[in-house]
């Protein structure tokens, strides 16, 4: 492709979209810029503290239960507080509570830590995706994930380089670079970006009915079951791809790779997304999400896979591109296909119960990889991983088969542009 080609590319994918959803965007560069304490928490407290595997494992699946907690917590306040303050609520506790990770020393301190933590940094993320549901129009909503996964991943890329060697020198110091890179990023969201939650509209009250239909519960979120049903095959991807800040840093610590040879590997991920995501976001718009979903997950569960054969940092690195390619595909297609079965009223409590699927996987993988790694060994968790991407491949392509376009209507947006607008800041 050629340099022309590739500017064209990159203007058409940013093009058309509400100022409203860049600073969005940039709050979440801002705070991925400063988001790598999971990335190295499983070898800080291996190598560093001297805990086991399984112990590392349990503090994992702590934060996990937290997320769990706070993926539904967060999705109802978006919905009835609105987008704006529980957002802005999670992210100044997360601060607090990566902070306090730095200091803290003995077990049980450290797993409290990790469950607040949990219930902190997963909160936002339901506002988040609502708020992007609620200013994007329906055609641009793949788009939009993916610039804002490419954000994620870009500043992920460039965290996880300096984070591997600041952590080298100093894991107290790194911590509360994160804590601070937090709370610049609640700092943009306070200045810069608006409530847009439907019923915040100007001149319609937040006591008035939905103009979009009858109220959402979280009762009518469970009781769909297509929905549901996606929501399960999520938590299998998560459940592998989790494997990412836990399996493969333990494995690479028992290997004689340091923090900075792990860091390094986890770049591969965040500069292959970095570069490909713009381009490849072009492709997908125009693709069955059903196949792009079956293939996401073959991908991502042979990448990790192909973990069982490497030994050295290129190898490592070479079986992450395999997985990345995966993610990149299944990340954004799954969010856009979120925003259009949910209605707009209940978008909170949809991408909540949602998010719950990676924070479910969160509290499960780690203990279940833990284990396996400490009883087994490292060829089973990743024969494991190459089972259930297979497994998940299948759902995916049975859960697509006769999608309702009619359905898909029901998640169109109410007019948001009054809401961006006009409520207050």
């Amino acid at each position: 492709m050629s340099v022309t080609a590739l500017r064209r590319a990159a203007t058409q994918s940013v093009a058309g979209l509400p100022r409203a959803f860049w600073w969005l965007w940039t709050s979440t560069l801002v705070n991925r810029l400063g988001g790598f304490v999971l990335t190295f928490l499983a070898l800080y407290l291996t190598a560093q503290r001297g805990f086991s595997a399984a112990y590392a494992g349990l503090v994992a699946s702590l934060i996990g239960l937290g997320g769990v907690i706070a993926s539904i917590l967060g999705g109802v306040l978006a919905d009835r507080l609105g987008r704006r303050p529980t957002l802005l609520g999670a992210q100044l506790a997360t601060a607090a509570t990566v902070a306090v990770l730095a200091f803290v020393r003995d077990p049980v301190s450290i797993a409290v830590t990790g469950f607040a933590l949990g219930l902190a940094s997963n909160a936002s993320r339901p506002a988040v995706q609502a708020m992007m549901a609620d200013i994007v129009r329906p055609e641009d909503r793949v788009r939009a994930f993916s610039l804002n996964y490419w954000a994620i991943n870009l500043g992920f890329a460039v965290s996880s380089v300096y984070a591997g060697f600041l952590v080298a020198q100093s894991y107290t110091v790194g911590f509360l670079v994160e804590a601070g890179m937090t709370l610049a990023c609640a700092l943009v969201v306070f200045v810069k970006v608006k409530e847009t939650r439907p019923d915040t509209r100007k001149g319609v009250s937040s006591s008035a009915p939905s103009v979009a239909g009858p109220a959402v519960t979280m009762v009518t979120v469970l009781r769909d079951r297509r929905f549901m049903l996606m929501v399960g095959l999520s938590f299998l991807v998560a459940v592998v791809f989790t494997q990412s800040s836990v399996g493969l840093p333990i494995v690479m610590g028992q290997e004689g790779l340091s923090s900075s040879d792990v860091g390094l590997v986890a770049a591969v991920n965040g500069v292959i997304i970095v570069a490909l995501q713009i381009p490849l976001t072009r492709f997908i718009e125009r693709r069955d999400p059903g196949r792009l979903l079956t293939v996401s997950s073959l991908l991502i569960g042979f990448g990790f896979a192909l973990t069982a054969f490497a030994g050295s940092v290129l190898t490592y690195a070479l079986t992450v591109a395999v997985w990345t390619l995966g993610e990149m595909v299944n990340a954004p297609t799954q969010s856009g296909l979120v925003a259009k079965l949910a209605p707009a009223e209940g978008r909170g409590r949809y991408q909540g119960v949602y998010t719950t699927s990676w924070s479910a996987a969160a509290l499960v993988a780690p203990l279940v990889g833990g284990w396996v790694l400490d009883s087994a060994g490292a060829g089973w968790l990743w024969a494991g991983c190459a089972a259930l991407g297979t497994v998940t491949s299948v759902g995916y392509w049975m859960l697509m088969r006769g999608l309702d376009g009619n359905r898909v209507a029901a998640g169109s947006p109410v007019d948001t542009t009054a809401a961006v607008t006009n409520t207050p800041a």
